[in-house]
């Protein structure tokens, strides 16, 4: 039911359980599913592409050119609304970890715009060694959501973990996504991301600003989005982006770029989550030209910038949500309570720079969520998508609990 008319597109790699796709694309078919896939020239021991381009009643490509013919990977990674990567062995797990492009399962990979899952299969020691974790680790922390291996017997005859998931168990996977996604209380809801640094200039070559890459609240739109919800984010100077259609970005530079954004796309939102790292003050002026080195010291002269989350707090309507961030060092339940009390939002995400891990410029997060009514809960370190989508399932509470009242 819930993948009636979605476009999947399933890529085959050169792995063992490779012979089960068949089954599975017969499976998604029978769910209301379009499927196109795309294999590997290993997944061809494996598999016959006759067989799957019969079940899918598609041709299976598993080159870019065939011939005088372009098979165009920008075209396949646009057109689907998931992308299922099923068995994903090591070697392909590792060239996606890596930005490694040698074959049309990778450049359709790297073109996708849509939500990626990635159901590894290989032998127990592949999968338990070090370097498979990282990669694992690294694929996740792209925004890819990887479907937990199995235990059972395994092509070596040992007994262990690295089974591929049973071709109904990703089924059900997809189902689950997209049930949540249609049912979620955030579809439809305009909400304002902010995320990334702010540079404050000194002179036209030097700037004040600090280490946050934007990361956490990159992660945070994508869920958003995943969920149904129309995301505004605006984005201090990071290299990072994101490119989800559903997410509109707006660059700023400095905090007042980033204070007067706000303020215009505030009237028209649902909610307000801001995990940027906004500099608290800014040089009271600006040098036209570059300082020269002069002296032994360089006397700054601070201003403190406008708090756009005590701002927005003060505009909030009845019915809009405002969610903030604080990053404390010292008696940090206390002061990040009194934060959200103080400016008058709804929910408060704390980090605490004490925890190794966590913070600027990391893959993982540790943080603790504080809301209105009382709540508090402190979650493990984890990669930023999962304290992306633990932050933004506990803002679904909220939303709908408001609905009810």
């Amino acid at each position: 039911m819930h993948l009636a008319g979605k476009k999947i597109t399933l890529a085959v790699t050169g792995s063992i359980a490779a012979y089960k796709t068949p089954q599975l694309v017969r499976l998604l078919v029978k769910a209301g599913a379009e499927v196109r896939v795309i294999t590997t020239r290993a997944a061809e021991d494996f598999v016959s592409p006759l067989a799957l381009a019969t079940v899918s009643k598609h041709p299976v490509y598993s080159n870019v050119a065939d011939g005088a013919a372009w098979n165009n990977h920008v075209e396949l990674g646009r057109w689907a609304d998931a992308m299922l990567v099923a068995p994903c062995s090591a070697n392909t797990l590792a060239k996606m970890a890596n930005g490694i492009c040698d074959n049309l399962v990778c450049a359709v990979y790297l073109s996708a715009i849509c939500p990626v899952f990635v159901a590894p299969a290989m032998d127990e020691d592949m999968w338990l060694h070090t370097s498979t974790k990282n990669n694992l680790d690294k694929v996740r922390s792209y925004g890819n959501q990887i479907i937990p291996v199995a235990h059972g017997e395994l092509a070596s005859g040992l007994v262990g973990e690295g089974r591929m998931a049973e071709p109904e168990e990703l089924v059900s996977h997809l189902e689950g996504y997209f049930q949540k996604k249609n049912n979620s209380p955030l579809k439809g809801n305009h909400v304002l991301v902010t995320a990334g640094p702010t540079y404050e200039r000194i002179d036209p070559v030097r700037f004040i600003g600090n280490f946050s890459t934007g990361k956490m609240g990159i992660a945070i739109a994508e869920v958003l989005a995943e969920q149904g919800a129309k995301v505004t984010l605006i984005l201090g100077p990071t290299h990072l982006r994101t490119l989800n259609p559903s997410i509109t970005t707006i660059s700023v530079e400095s905090a007042e770029e980033m204070y007067n954004t706000c303020m215009h796309a505030f009237q028209d939102a649902d909610i307000a989550i801001l995990s940027a790292a906004v500099a608290d003050y800014k040089p009271t002026e600006r040098a036209p030209e570059k300082i020269k080195k002069q002296g032994g010291t360089l006397d700054i002269k601070l201003t403190k910038n406008k708090d756009i989350l005590a701002t927005l707090g003060g505009l909030k309507k009845d019915g809009q949500l405002l969610v903030g961030f604080a990053l404390e060092t010292t008696n940090e339940l206390n002061h990040a309570t009194e934060k959200m009390e103080r400016k008058k939002a709804d929910m408060i995400v704390l980090n605490s720079l004490k925890d190794t891990g966590a913070g600027f410029g990391h893959d993982t997060n540790k943080v603790t969520l504080i809301d209105k009514t009382g709540y508090k809960a402190e979650l493990p370190l984890m990669s930023k998508q999962a304290v992306a989508e633990a932050i933004v399932n506990h803002i679904s509470l909220l939303r709908d609990a408001e609905k009810t009242i």
